[in-house]
């Protein structure tokens, strides 16, 4: 490590800039973020430094530099962009003992700045010791990806309770869990969600808790999108490095695992169309136990939870027996994939709605869509897990007077390496899945939409073009 990292305190201290331009703008705003009294030094300012002075943010001397300009400074940035004046400058705060930032000048610096996510009280530095400034910016980028935007709220809502839980449990090590459990928990979740009256009283419910510690975990119905791992939400990402138990679909991609706590449980719940080893029953059973061992559980599935995914009737189960529940959108198929095979599910020319339906109901269940209103013009329908029904389904729409022309595009795998896009007609659809041998996971989208498919035809024509133009 060849630079130590450290926190400067400078509310109400002194800091002078030297420079007018964009660059010093820059220091002079950051400067005033952590409360400090900026002089700016320079003969003259552009718009933004000059905005500054005029609202009495910072105060200015049109001239050149003095040495005497660094009396009663905490520090000072080089900012002129001329290298004699900067030289000037840091040879000046050597000799007085100020330290010294000369903008993309390491060399002549006594700190360099890093690249910095904010999210007060919570600030992350990033630095490359002046040697690539670019590689910290994109270090930052990743990082502020990750980092909520609520953070800030969660720290300060964890420090309005400090001397309340020091109090309260006063076993050093116990009062350290419990911390834990605040600010990586469901306590957290809540107040990272929007939802602080709810976090404060599930925070003061832990702390009047009994002895024994016992406590009830909450389950998270968390939507994994459709496959790509790119397509995780944020939060489900935050979820899964913190969950205690994964309990995961079929539809799962991979990748998305990737994602989870090292020594999480992962608990595999997969259904195919015809096969269940594990009902659904069997996964309510295993959600409830673990969530009654005082575990946080991730019910991980493919889509979006409450989008063909049986989310609401885990949901039911879980607030009958008493466990918390929170759910977590995910990116649906339907939007995903018509995205990824360049099919706009509306569009003002041809299709001014669009309807999800299943391929099939409830376990046992005989009920149907309402054909007659699905077969209609400017229209789009997207049919989950219709697959093994395809024939049945083009027969159900011909039969109530969709055209037998109507395009259809069948999206295999959708988002994922081995994605496959075929188009073909509605009338043609039935023979199309068996002639190409489509297995699920699939998507069929029926409609004047489809005719935009980027379908295996497509893309090899548009290859051959690229070639021979």
């Amino acid at each position: 490590m060849d630079q130590l990292p450290v926190w400067l305190t400078l509310r109400g201290r002194g800091v002078l800039v030297v420079g007018g331009g964009h660059a010093a703008t820059a220091k002079a705003r950051l400067a005033l973020a952590a409360g400090a009294q900026v002089t700016v030094v320079a003969p003259a300012l552009a718009a933004e430094a000059a905005e500054l002075a005029e609202l009495g943010q910072v105060r200015h001397f049109e001239r050149e530099f003095h040495a005497d300009d660094l009396t009663g400074q905490t520090l000072v940035y080089g900012a002129t962009g001329d290298d004699m004046h900067d030289a000037a400058v840091a040879d000046a705060a050597h000799a007085r003992g100020v330290l010294v930032n000369i903008v993309d000048k390491p060399a002549l610096s006594d700190f360099s700045m890093p690249a910095i996510v904010d999210r007060s009280p919570v600030v992350v530095g990033i630095s490359t010791g002046g040697a690539v400034p670019a590689l910290a910016v994109a270090v930052r980028q990743r990082i502020e990806a990750l980092l909520p935007a609520r953070l800030g709220k969660l720290a300060a809502f964890a420090e309005s309770f400090r001397s309340t839980i020091k109090a309260k449990v006063t076993d050093m090590p116990a009062r350290l869990r419990f911390w834990q459990r605040i600010v990586s928990g469901p306590i957290a979740e809540q107040v990272l969600s929007g939802r602080e009256d709810a976090a404060r009283a599930e925070l003061m419910r832990a702390l009047n808790s009994d002895a024994s510690g016992a406590s009830v975990g909450t389950v998270f119905l968390v939507g994994a999108g459709p496959g790509d791992p790119e397509l995780l939400t944020l939060r489900a990402v935050r979820l899964l490095q913190s969950a205690d138990v994964i309990v995961y679909d079929r539809l799962v991609g991979t990748g998305v695992l990737e994602y989870a706590r090292r020594d999480a449980e992962r608990v595999f719940v997969g259904k195919e169309p015809t096969r269940h080893p594990v009902s659904q029953q069997q996964i309510n059973d295993i959600l409830v136990d673990r969530a009654r061992g005082g575990l946080n559980v991730v019910r991980l599935k493919g889509g979006d939870p409450f989008i063909f995914g049986r989310g609401g009737e885990e949901a039911d189960h879980l607030r009958a027996a008493g466990v918390p529940v929170q759910v977590v959108p995910g990116i649906t198929a339907a939007l995903a994939c018509a995205a990824e095979a360049g099919v706009p599910l509306t569009h003002r020319d041809v299709a001014m709605e669009v309807t999800f339906v299943t391929g099939h109901g409830r376990d046992g269940n005989d009920n149907e869509p309402d054909w007659r209103a699905l077969a209609r013009a400017r229209h789009t329908l997207v049919v989950y897990m219709g697959v093994g029904h395809a024939a049945e389904i083009a027969g159900k729409l011909t039969e109530h007077g969709l055209a037998a022309s109507t395009p259809v595009a069948v999206i295999q795998n959708g988002t994922q390496p081995n994605q496959r896009v075929v188009g073909s007609t509605l009338g043609a659809l039935g023979e199309l899945v068996v002639a190409q041998k489509i297995e699920n996971p699939a998507l069929l989208i029926v409609g004047e939409v489809a005719r935009a498919a980027q379908t295996e035809a497509v893309v090899a024509q548009n290859i051959l073009r690229a070639v021979a133009g």
